[in-house]
């Protein structure tokens, strides 16, 4: 039985996809569907009238905007490997569903644009995936279009991020025009035949030895000349290849390509999975979780309400951490202690899906269907003995009340509003008033908030406004309740609650906040979410 359980996480991949917006993540995403047969064509998302739509991007507001709003898992497998792969969001207004998904993932393809290198969000994700010493693998995209010199690019990286980067395949070009990539492994050159069909299907690839025939005639003697002195400059002057230093997170393997065109995908494709690890042990609160030997267990890292607008369902994803999915057993979930009854998994691509028909091992991210027993950040685990860190929630950074002209509709928006701040897509709050509480919502960027309204309007038949409030930051505080009410009733600042019953004081700069620090001792202020316990729950 261990065995065999062994052999099945082995084979397992979870990684996610990380990148600035407008890159090509959403594009990279379909191609690897595609070459791993899990979809037949690739959907376009050039234009709001495209007649498909990403197969990630399955909001209907995803869809109209062509922009990734929520993480999405997709699974699929491919030469062996099952594949299970957490598309994230490239917007920096909803990092924080990236850095979730991040906490389920057991490596990340860092995706860059070739005509502008590292960027502002790449930076940032780049900082969680160090901060979990992620193994992550570069792929330059839309080498089809004229960038930044390969060697440059390399040295970009290297130096805003910290990062030692090794080619692993290389664009090889004719008259400016992507044709192939130099494979540094094999030393041999995959060249592409362009179709007709924009990238939908997987382009017929030749694999050419530097000193043959085929290549003179794909690049002319002197195109073949300038790819033989950039292979050597590679040798010469460039990183040598460090298998052990990827895994720890300390290098990076570069792959260059173009998702829209597929040119390269293939080969990045292969050599990825090859490369990349399978789940390894976790740390838990009593130390480290070997995959193999430990029993079921795994954590909530994102919640879905309504992905089937028919039934209203509520769909918790759990990434496996150990053991072996069993339908039927009993877990305890961490944060209160009560049993859970585990039924049959559901696994996905994006909103579609079914029941798994395999077996589910760690590495593994299924569905749970849930009626609100389950949060982000919950451990599940057979026995109830082991318990993860959590997922922590980040303080957000705008902040309005929410109002509704039908006060016919005030039980729906609550409806709403729970649903929705348990998914992680705002932070509710409530403040005191005569009348009762009052709804306020968080978000970290502006546009989660025309997500919320959207979705409040679609999914909850409630047509809202916002109304902008003058807090720019906010944080939980603990200690003396004399000491929180003197810091909260000052001027620029305002008391609330989350959902949980836990306070914050909203302030409205930077600067009132770290008067505020510095002056009381007696209070300490977190930034992320306190770890709620039982007892707290």
């Amino acid at each position: 039985m261990t065995t065999s359980l062994a052999r099945e996480i082995r084979r397992r991949r979870t990684f996610a996809i990380i990148s600035h917006p407008d890159a090509g993540k959403t594009t990279l995403t379909e191609k690897l569907l595609l070459y791993g047969g899990a979809i037949r064509s690739a959907g376009s998302v050039k234009s709001r009238r495209a007649t498909r739509h990403a197969t990630s991007d399955w909001l209907d507001m995803e869809q109209e905007r062509g922009i990734s709003i929520t993480a999405s898992v997709l699974h699929f497998d491919y030469q062996g490997f099952r594949i299970n792969l957490l598309d994230t969001p490239g917007h920096q207004d909803f990092s924080e569903d990236t850095y979730r998904a991040l906490m389920a993932a057991d490596s990340a393809i860092m995706l860059l644009d070739n005509r502008k290198g590292v960027e502002t969000q790449t930076r940032k994700l780049f900082s969680v995936c160090r901060k979990r010493r992620l193994p992550i693998f570069t792929f330059v995209n839309k080498c089809d279009r004229v960038g930044e010199d390969p060697i440059g690019l390399l040295d970009d990286v290297q130096r805003e991020l910290g990062i030692d980067c090794f080619v692993s395949t290389w664009p090889v070009r004719r008259d400016g025009h992507l044709v192939g990539v130099y494979d540094r492994d094999s030393a041999r050159v995959l060249l592409y035949e362009r179709t007709e069909d924009h990238g939908q299907s997987k382009p017929r690839a030749t694999s050419v030895a530097l000193d043959s025939t085929e290549l003179e005639a794909a690049l002319g003697a002197s195109g073949v000349d300038r790819l033989r002195q950039e292979i050597e400059l590679l040798e010469v002057a460039g990183t040598v290849p460090d298998l052990a230093s990827v895994l720890r997170g300390e290098a990076s393997p570069v792959y260059f390509g173009s998702a829209l065109t597929n040119f390269g995908v293939d080969a990045f494709l292969e050599r990825f999975l090859a490369l990349a690890p399978a789940p390894s042990a976790r740390e838990g609160s009593d130390g480290m979780v070997d995959p193999i030997t430990a029993p079921f267990s795994g954590f909530v890292f994102k919640v879905q309400a309504n992905m089937d607008p028919r039934h209203r369902d509520r769909v918790a994803f759990v990434r496996i951490c150990s053991g072996r999915f069993e339908p039927g057993a009993e877990a305890v979930v961490s944060r209160t202690g009560k049993t859970l009854r585990l039924a049959q998994p559901q696994e996905f691509m994006a909103r579609e899906r079914v029941h798994s028909e395999g077996e589910a091992v760690a590495g593994d991210v299924v569905g749970l269907l849930d009626r609100g027993s389950l949060r982000v950040g919950d451990t599940v685990a057979v026995g109830g003995q082991i318990e993860y860190p959590g997922v922590p929630r980040f303080s957000p950074e705008h902040f309005a009340q929410i109002r509704i002209e039908d006060a016919l509709r005030r039980k729906h928006l609550d409806r709403g509003l729970r649903h929705l701040a348990e998914e992680g897509t705002i932070l509710l709050l409530f403040a005191p008033s005569i009348t009762g509480p009052v709804p306020i919502v968080g978000a970290v960027g502006t546009l989660q908030f025309d997500v919320l309204l959207d979705r409040l309007e679609r999914e909850y038949g409630v047509k809202a406004r916002l109304e902008s409030l003058p807090f720019h930051c906010a944080r939980w505080v603990t200690g003396p309740a004399a000491a929180i009410q003197k810091v909260a009733t000052a001027y620029g600042r305002r008391e609330v609650e989350d959902a949980d019953g836990a306070q914050l004081i909203l302030f409205d700069n930077e600067w009132t906040l770290q008067r505020s620090v510095e002056q009381e001792k007696d209070l300490t202020f977190y930034d992320v979410q306190p770890r709620r316990t039982n007892s707290a729950s």
